[in-house]
């Protein structure tokens, strides 16, 4: 029956749904025990039809960072859309930040990411690229704007912030040391975050250029 609701699809819905089944295959079995006929199976979709839209495995994955970045970035969104005052709108962006990355399937692609890097490294930039780099110029787009900062400080302190109110958290998670979060996250609520912690950090960054 899968092979028939996939065979039915076609084009770019066919592709997003190869996508979101290779997802799960590669998160299920790794990169290197991953195949294009577990893919297929997976899909519901003929090896040919696979390689019809993806000529090979590496390109595959590539793809489905693709897939996870667009996913990633709809949930995440830019800290202005969080609150008019500038210390909540960025204490609930880093938060949001930290929901999203210690969520279990991202917390899993992260970590696959960071086993195929030796093999295929164009991946690991492209997921920091999604994850890391994109979040990093949105906020310190933020700040510049709201204390006409200079680009170069607005970046340092974004990458200071978040390295103070996410990344310890992120890498417990990553190394199992705390469970990661099980519930989707939502559209909008920043919800299994202690935000006071991250409220208090933003406040004695951003307090001074109030």
């Amino acid at each position: 029956m899968a092979r028939e609701g996939g065979s039915q699809l076609r084009g770019g819905q066919l592709r997003k749904h190869i996508l979101l089944a290779a997802k799960n295959v590669f998160l299920e079995t790794g990169f290197e025990r991953a195949s294009m006929d577990a893919v297929a199976a997976s899909a519901g979709t003929s090896k040919r039809s696979l390689y019809a839209h993806f000529e090979s495995k590496d390109k595959l994955f590539l793809a489905v960072l693709d897939l996870v970045r667009e996913l990633y970035l709809g949930k995440l969104r830019t800290p202005d859309v969080y609150a008019d005052d500038p210390v909540e709108a960025v204490t609930l962006f880093c938060g949001r930040f930290q929901q999203l990355l210690t969520w279990e399937p991202q917390a899993q692609t992260c970590r696959l990411c960071i086993s195929a890097a030796e093999r295929l490294p164009d991946s690991a930039k492209a997921y920091y690229d999604a994850m890391f780099a994109v979040m990093y110029t949105r906020l310190a787009e933020y700040l510049a704007a709201q204390y006409e900062m200079d680009r170069r400080k607005a970046a340092a302190l974004a990458e200071d912030l978040v390295g103070r109110t996410v990344l310890p958290r992120v890498f417990r998670v990553l190394l199992k040391v705390e469970p990661a979060i099980e519930e989707t996250p939502g559209t909008a609520a920043v919800e299994n975050v202690e935000l006071e912690p991250i409220r208090l950090v933003v406040s004695a960054a951003l307090g001074s250029r109030e």
